[in-house]
């Protein structure tokens, strides 16, 4: 079982933090997905606030082939928009570097 899509277009969201009054100290510049690309949601254990947020996407920006990663605290839900599947390994390392566990695919 996969939660990967093909997706023509994805939006970004700004959820709530205790980082700033705005809701986010991390930015998601990416609105638009390219055509054919790949949206992943992972569950990612440990992030409480904003700067988890931006840490985790921050990490996990850096993948090859990753256009865009909304992390979501209160979730704990990570999405990933890239032009290929990504490789769980390679994640679970940025996530891990980030400080934070990588529980997998959402499903």
């Amino acid at each position: 079982m996969s939660a990967q899509t093909e997706l023509p277009q994805a939006t970004s969201e700004t959820t709530g933090s205790c980082c700033s009054p705005s809701g986010s100290c991390h930015s998601d510049t990416a609105a638009e997905a390219p055509q054919g690309a790949v949206t992943t949601v992972y569950e990612v254990k440990g992030m409480t606030c904003g700067h988890c947020e931006g840490a985790v996407s921050s990490e996990i920006s850096e993948l090859a082939g990753v256009s865009s990663v909304t992390a979501v605290a209160a979730t704990g839900l990570v999405t990933v928009v890239s032009a290929a599947p990504l490789d769980e390994a390679a994640v679970r390392d940025a996530v891990d570097e980030a400080g934070y566990e990588l529980s997998g695919v959402a499903s």
